[in-house]
């Protein structure tokens, strides 16, 4: 597919062990010719954690897309009305971030960027990292996965003997699970063995 000309909206929320793995994530879209826009949850931007601080984290993001971060609510909020980006992905996406989206709650810059991807009939694509997936949040995810224009990076269980109710994207497929949503198709198969891989 030709990123040339795409705008992303790549949001990042709070699950700080998964930061690491998706930075190369944003760099593909980069390097493939897209405009990548960040948009960070309010822990992204406060929590420093074992996995990093959170202004390192932050100046790595700016580094990789050359934008400003979108971090408030207030600056979320315009990506409706100005349909700016074609493709919106989160990830990771923790198990609160996906409760909320799943209820229409609205208090964080991710979920107003995602209402606003919504509220255009634009692909919004999710890429869980959650350790109650198939715990209280599994049915969360059964709303979202019948709510149209939503996609899932393909995920599965990361940890299945020490963590059972865990579950985790693949974030190596985030574009592709993109390319194959600006397409109106969900990237198959969505299941899979994670701890595998």
């Amino acid at each position: 597919m030709n990123w040339q000309g795409k705008t992303v909206g790549y949001a990042l929320t709070g699950s700080h062990c998964t930061l690491e793995e998706v930075m190369p994530q944003i760099k593909r879209f980069v390097d493939a010719g897209a405009r990548v826009i960040p948009i960070v949850s309010n822990t992204v931007m406060t929590t420093d954690t074992r996995f990093g601080n959170a202004v390192d984290w932050q100046q790595q993001i700016r580094d990789i897309t050359g934008n400003e971060i979108i971090s408030t609510i207030v600056a979320a909020e315009p990506l409706g009305p100005s349909k700016l980006l074609d493709v919106m992905v989160i990830a990771p996406c923790t198990g609160n971030t996906t409760s909320k989206l799943a209820n229409a709650m609205t208090e964080s810059p991710v979920l107003m960027a995602a209402k606003a991807q919504m509220r255009n009939l634009r692909p919004l694509v999710l890429a869980i990292s959650t350790n109650d997936g198939l715990g209280l949040n599994a049915m969360n995810i059964a709303k979202l996965l019948i709510t149209k224009n939503i996609y899932f990076v393909p995920y599965g269980q990361d940890a299945p003997g020490a963590k059972p109710n865990s579950l985790v994207a693949r974030m190596d497929l985030i574009m592709e699970a993109c390319e194959a949503a600006l397409e109106g198709k969900q990237l198959q198969p969505m299941i899979i063995e994670r701890f595998q891989y």
